[in-house]
């Protein structure tokens, strides 16, 4: 058996493995993207409980594009979530000056919360 074939229906080269042939798939360097927290969530997430989306990214070449936009949209989502929470429950610059213990408490509680919102309407969705 040859080592590499060429499919001219798909335009793919295909490399031997024991007495398999897979695809030699390259991901090009412009489309390398650093993925982030979020990203690597939702990654885990798709790899466990959306296999076909999963793959249809990593063979088409979007997957980390679209990792890194997850990761994006999710920083930014989480930092507008965390000021608007905060300001509706009044925790601000002045009550950190007062107690700082009490400001870092609710800041923390809000921050857990917004990364529970984040999980549910995002990364896990």
């Amino acid at each position: 058996m040859e080592k590499y074939i060429y499919d001219n229906s798909n335009g793919l080269w295909y490399e031997l493995h024991g007495d398999y042939y897979l695809p030699c798939l390259v991901i090009p360097e412009e489309e390398i993207h650093t993925i982030g927290m979020w990203g690597r969530k939702h990654q885990q997430y798709l790899r466990e409980h959306r296999p076909i989306v999963y793959n249809d990214l990593l063979l088409s070449g979007r997957l980390y594009s679209y990792l890194a936009d997850i990761n994006t949209h999710t920083r930014v989502r989480l930092d507008l979530l965390v000021a608007q929470m905060s300001e509706k429950e009044g925790i601000n610059d002045q009550l950190k000056e007062q107690n700082q213990l009490v400001w870092v408490g609710a800041m923390c509680s809000i921050h857990n919360r917004a990364e529970e919102i984040i999980n549910k309407e995002l990364i896990f969705a």
